[in-house]
């Protein structure tokens, strides 16, 4: 993607501050209700006294830990940094953009979901779709980074939650 690409893409929110407001609000409020679903499901089932708690903590825990190493390894530099603009979604960190940890960890949430309750897995996966579309439309992430978050989620998810 060029400078300009990312200009046209969030060129309809950045017409005014209550647009880019707007967005940055919307980003925050739907990581939230991810971030919170996440806590509330081991709690359900720790309640429930239901053995699946293990696996609904340990597969996110150990996956997070394996993709944020990689992802710092690489160290491949944000779209903000290589073309030099201000992202919509306000954002200094340098480096480790690929792959998204943050659509990473929306889609292993998912997954643990769809272990758990597949309605409430559909739920968030919708909102991951989002959250990675606002990802590279606010700046802060190339598709790819996106697709690859989304892609090593659904995957070690799949794995660790059905396969094993």
């Amino acid at each position: 993607m060029t400078k300009e690409m990312y200009s046209k893409l969030s060129a309809p929110f950045q017409k005014s501050r209550k647009r880019t407001k707007l967005f940055i609000t919307a980003e925050h409020i739907l990581t939230g209700l991810v971030y919170l679903s996440y806590p509330s499901l081991l709690l359900y089932l720790s309640i429930l006294r239901d053995f699946r708690v293990w696996r609904c903590l340990l597969v996110p825990a150990f996956t997070f830990v394996a993709v944020s190493v990689f992802r710092r390894l690489l160290n491949t530099p944000r779209p903000y940094e290589k073309l030099k603009f201000k992202p919509l979604l306000p954002k200094e960190k340098k480096g480790e953009s690929f792959p998204s940890r943050h659509v990473f960890s929306v889609f292993m949430i998912a997954m643990a979901y769809y272990y758990i309750c597949i309605p409430m897995g559909i739920y968030l996966t919708v909102i991951g779709v989002l959250l990675a579309i606002m990802r590279v439309v606010g700046g802060v992430h190339y598709p790819k980074d996106v697709l690859c978050g989304a892609a090593i989620g659904i995957g070690l998810g799949a794995i660790g939650f059905f396969a094993l």
